[in-house]
């Protein structure tokens, strides 16, 4: 089994925060945190430092490579730092597209 793993701490997040599927919003200090195993992403987001994970509203999403799995994460984290209520990046920059997604033509 190929599998991958991401963590950003200190990701302060923007007015509205991120949407997670158990509590809703969360907002401030937060670490984005993307496990990709099997052509699937699970984005999971926490306070820094607290013990509970909750999962990124979209989350898990089909993702076809570790690289494109890499620049999820980073879409993700940019999303929280946007706020506005932040869920799982649709689309990914760049030839390494979430499955599913049109490429750019």
């Amino acid at each position: 089994m190929t599998w991958a793993s991401w963590t950003t701490r200190g990701v302060y997040s923007g007015h509205g925060g991120v949407l997670t599927e158990e509590v809703g919003p969360l907002s401030g200090d937060l670490t984005v945190h993307t496990t990709w195993a099997e052509g699937t992403a699970q984005i999971t987001v926490q306070y820094t430092d607290a013990a509970d994970w909750f999962t990124m509203a979209g989350s898990p999403v089909p993702c076809p490579s570790e690289e494109a799995s890499r620049s999820l994460h980073e879409a993700a984290v940019e999303a929280v730092r946007r706020g506005a209520a932040a869920t799982v990046p649709t689309t990914l920059p760049g030839p390494d597209r979430a499955a599913g997604e049109p490429a750019a033509e």
